[in-house]
C-alpha cells in the first residue's frame, strides 16, 4: 500500500546529507582543497548511488501501486486512508516491507562501496607496486 514511502523519505534524507556535504568549506578546505575535492567528490557520488536506488525504487513501486489501484492520483492519494480500519494494516506494512526493502537498498549499495573501495585500493596498490 504504502511500502514505497519509507526509502522515499530515505532518499530525501540522503539528499539533504549529499547537498550538506557538497556545501561544507572552511578555511582549512580552501587550503588542502585538491585533497579534500577529490575525497568530497567520492563521497558526494556514493551517496549519488544510495540515492538513485532509492529515489529509482521507489518510483517504480509507486508505479506499481498506482497500477493495482492501491496509490490514487487525488486525495487521500492511498486508498488505505479512506476507511480507518486499514490504517494499522499499511503502517504495517511500511514498518515490515518497507523498512526491509530500505534497509536492503542500503545494504547493497554498502557492499557496492566497498568492493569499489577494494578495487579502488587493489588499482592503487598495482600502480605502486608497478613503479
Amino acid at each position: 500500500m504504502a511500502c514505497f514511502l519509507v526509502p522515499l523519505a530515505e532518499a530525501v534524507v540522503v539528499s539533504a546529507v549529499k547537498a550538506l556535504v557538497g556545501n561544507k568549506k572552511s578555511a582549512s578546505d580552501v587550503v588542502a582543497e585538491s585533497k579534500e575535492t577529490t575525497k568530497t567528490v567520492s563521497i558526494k557520488q556514493k551517496l549519488g548511488w544510495l540515492q538513485n536506488l532509492l529515489y529509482g525504487g521507489s518510483a517504480l513501486l509507486a508505479i506499481e501501486h498506482i497500477y493495482h489501484g492501491e496509490v490514487i492520483l487525488y486525495p487521500p492519494f492511498l486508498t488505505a486512508m479512506r476507511n480507518p480500519n486499514d490504517i494499522p494494516e499499511m503502517l504495517h506494512e511500511m514498518s515490515t516491507v518497507g523498512v526491509g526493502m530500505a534497509i536492503l537498498v542500503t545494504a547493497v549499495w554498502g557492499i557496492a562501496v566497498g568492493v569499489s573501495a577494494a578495487l579502488k585500493k587493489k588499482d592503487h596498490t598495482l600502480a605502486g607496486g608497478a613503479a
